[in-house]
């Protein structure tokens, strides 16, 4: 119980991350890639003053290093450029997708068992996620943002699947974003439009600080209990929640099409999540 409620946790971070994103971007018009190096940027400094505090030492080196940070880079770079022009819930259906895959593909690769009731809660999430987020009438992917989406899951599948190698979490994490925060930045400089606001850089810091310094110290910490399998199929539910979340925070109208959609990727997530 006490895994499963942490894993909710974790979700409900993820989902925030998503609504504050919306929030700044769409509310406050601030450049989307900007909102990401600020968002990295407020990470790193609140993992790292979290690490100073508890002594546990900084140790960028490492292959296993060079893999979170390049995978943290692609995550979020690859994210925040493929949504300036892809479709909002087919861009989140793209990019769960592909992490499930990478997931499930790394759990076969490390020869992880993977039982039936996994594969029924993957098929159940993924389901649910179609008919929930499939956008009406024609469906048109720009070939170049949808590989960008698609790098995203990529990044974000591997990112995962490194967790499960490392010994310390809050360390890692921490390293992790105080060597993606520059490149971040620096990214930025390059492919942002400038677009700034004192809102936007706020909601940036506390999705940064929060949400994801925190939630992804929080979700290393997890996945070496979870396995590959389980924590893949958990993340389907990011996006039902963070469609609730926007429900409640920006006023978005309830549907029955979320109502039951979001009942099948939930049911989908349990039955996955048990041992």
């Amino acid at each position: 119980m006490r895994l499963f409620l942490l894993t909710a946790l974790t979700m409900t971070a993820f989902a925030a991350n998503s609504v504050l994103n919306r929030a700044a971007v769409g509310g406050t018009d601030m450049d989307p890639v900007t909102f990401g190096a600020v968002r990295l940027a407020a990470g790193a400094v609140m993992l790292a003053g979290l690490v100073a505090v508890q002594g546990r030492g900084f140790a960028p080196a490492g292959r296993g290093r060079i893999v979170g940070v390049g995978a943290l880079l692609v995550y979020i770079f690859g994210f925040s450029l493929a949504y300036l022009s892809l479709d909002a819930g087919l861009g989140a259906l793209i990019l769960f997708g592909v992490v499930q895959v990478t997931m499930f593909a790394g759990a076969l690769a490390r020869r992880e068992p993977v039982p039936g009731a996994r594969w029924l809660g993957a098929g159940l999430g993924l389901t649910g996620l179609v008919w929930l987020l499939w956008p009406g009438g024609a469906v048109s992917v720009p070939i170049g943002h949808g590989a960008l989406m698609v790098a995203a899951g990529i990044g974000w599948g591997v990112y995962s699947l490194q967790g499960q190698r490392e010994r310390d979490a809050t360390q890692a994490t921490a390293m992790n974003f105080l060597l993606a925060a520059p490149v971040a930045v620096a990214g930025a400089w390059v492919f942002g439009a400038g677009a700034i606001s004192g809102a936007g850089v706020t909601l940036a810091i506390v999705s940064g600080a929060l949400t994801s310094g925190l939630g992804y110290a929080l979700w290393y910490a997890l996945i070496p209990a979870l396995g590959a399998g389980r924590a893949a199929v958990a993340q389907l539910s990011v996006p039902v929640l963070a469609l609730g979340g926007g429900m409640v925070v920006l006023g978005e109208p309830v549907t029955w099409r979320f109502v039951a959609a979001a009942a099948l990727v939930l049911g989908g997530v349990l039955v996955s999540m048990r041992r």
